[in-house]
C-alpha cells in the first residue's frame, strides 16, 4: 500500500487565517491578561501581600447562610466584573477560529500526536492564555469541534488555570513556597496525565464539524459575526444561570469546606472546589483566609488545585462539545488529584 504523502499542518492557503487568529489572540490577551498581570506582579514584588478580596464572601455572605436572591445577585455582579473582559476575549478568539480557519485545522495541528503528546501540546498552547476555567471552556469547545483530540482539548482547558504563569508568580510572592510547588507539580500531572487518562477511559466520537474548506479573507467578517453570535447565545445564558445558582448557595458550600474529620474534610473540599467558579487568582485570598482560620493543610492543598481547575459552568459548556462522560471523568480525576495534592501539602 502506498504511503500517504506528508502534508504540512498549515499549507500556504491557510497562512492568512492562522496569522489573523494569532495576531488577534495576542492583542486581546495583551489587553486583558499580560499587561494587567505584569503590573500586578511588579506591585506584589514590592509589597509581598495580596490585597484582593474573597469573592465568595461578596455581599456579606457567611458560611451557613441559606440561599438567597441577594447572594446570587451580589456574587454574579462581582464575578462578571472580574471576568467580563477575559470572557469577551475568549468568545472573540473562539469566533475568530471558527471564521478564519477551516474546520480541520486543529486535526492537522495535532496529526502526529495522541495521548500524552496531544495533552502536552494542548498544555503548551494554553499556558500563554492564562484564562480561568470558564473563559477557557468556549475556546476548548471550539478546538474540539475543529477536530482536536480529546486529550489536547482537556489539557488546554485544565492548563489555562492550573499552569497560569502569572498566578504561579503571585503564589511565589504572597504564599508559602510549598503552595507553589504543589500547584506546579499537580498542575502538570493533571493537565497532561489526567487529560490523557480521561481521553483513554472515555473514547470520544469524532466531532460533528469536519471539512477542509479554507475561508477567503473576504468571508471572514460575516463568518465571524455569525460565529460570535452563535457562541454568545449558547454560552452566556448557560453561564449566567449556573453562576447565579452557585452564588445563591455559596453559604452552604462555604460551610462544607473545612468541616468534618480528616479525610472527610479533604474529600468535601475537593468536591466543592470542582463545583465553584472563580475569577483568575481568586483562590489566593480564599486560601489565605482559610489558613489564618486554622484550616488543615490538606484542605488547603485540595482547594489549591480544584478551585481554579474545574467549575460547574465550564463543565456545562465543554460537555456540549466533548460529551458529559469525558467532562465528568475529567472533573473526578481533578478532584482525586486535589485530594492527593492535599496529602502532599500536609506532608510538606
Amino acid at each position: 500500500m502506498a504511503a500517504h504523502p506528508r502534508t504540512s499542518p498549515f499549507p500556504r492557503r491557510r497562512v492568512p487565517g492562522v496569522v489573523a487568529v494569532i495576531v488577534l489572540s495576542a492583542g486581546l490577551l495583551l489587553w486583558v491578561k499580560w499587561i494587567p498581570y505584569g503590573s500586578q506582579v511588579t506591585e506584589l514584588t514590592g509589597t509581598g501581600s495580596w490585597d484582593g478580596s474573597d469573592v465568595l464572601r461578596t455581599g456579606g455572605v457567611r458560611a451557613g447562610d441559606p440561599p438567597s436572591w441577594s447572594a446570587a445577585i451580589s456574587f454574579t455582579t462581582a464575578y462578571v466584573a472580574a471576568v467580563g473582559e477575559a470572557l469577551l476575549a475568549a468568545l472573540v478568539i473562539s469566533a475568530a477560529v471558527q471564521a478564519c480557519l477551516p474546520p480541520d485545522w486543529t486535526a492537522r495541528l495535532f496529526t502526529r500526536r495522541n495521548g500524552l503528546g496531544a495533552a502536552a501540546a494542548g498544555s503548551a498552547l494554553a499556558t500563554p492564555g492564562m484564562l480561568c476555567t470558564c473563559c477557557a471552556a468556549p475556546v476548548a469547545a471550539t478546538l474540539r469541534r475543529h477536530g482536536a483530540p480529546t486529550s489536547a482539548v482537556l489539557a488546554y482547558w485544565l492548563a489555562n488555570p492550573l499552569l497560569n504563569p502569572a498566578v504561579l508568580a503571585f503564589l511565589l510572592l504572597v504564599a508559602p513556597w510549598q503552595w507553589s510547588l504543589v500547584r506546579v507539580v499537580f498542575g502538570v500531572l493533571l493537565a497532561v496525565g489526567a487529560a490523557a487518562l480521561a481521553a483513554r477511559l472515555v473514547p470520544a466520537t469524532a466531532p460533528a464539524v469536519v471539512g477542509n474548506d479554507v475561508p477567503a479573507p473576504r468571508e471572514w467578517p460575516m463568518r465571524f459575526l455569525r460565529a460570535l453570535t452563535r457562541t454568545s447565545i449558547t454560552v452566556l445564558p448557560e453561564y449566567l444561570v449556573v453562576v447565579m445558582l452557585l452564588g445563591a448557595t455559596r453559604g452552604w458550600l462555604l460551610s462544607a469546606v473545612g468541616t468534618g474529620p480528616g479525610v472527610a474534610a479533604v474529600l468535601v473540599a475537593a468536591v466543592v472546589g470542582t463545583l465553584l467558579v472563580l475569577p483568575t487568582a481568586a483562590e489566593i485570598p480564599i486560601l489565605q483566609a482559610l489558613a489564618l482560620a486554622g484550616a488543615p493543610p490538606a484542605v488547603i492543598g485540595a482547594l489549591l488545585i480544584t478551585l481554579p481547575a474545574v467549575s460547574a459552568p465550564g463543565m456545562a459548556v465543554l460537555a456540549a462539545a466533548l460529551g458529559w462522560r469525558s467532562t465528568v471523568v475529567t472533573a473526578l480525576l481533578v478532584a482525586l488529584g486535589g485530594v492527593a495534592a492535599g496529602g502532599v501539602l500536609a506532608l510538606l
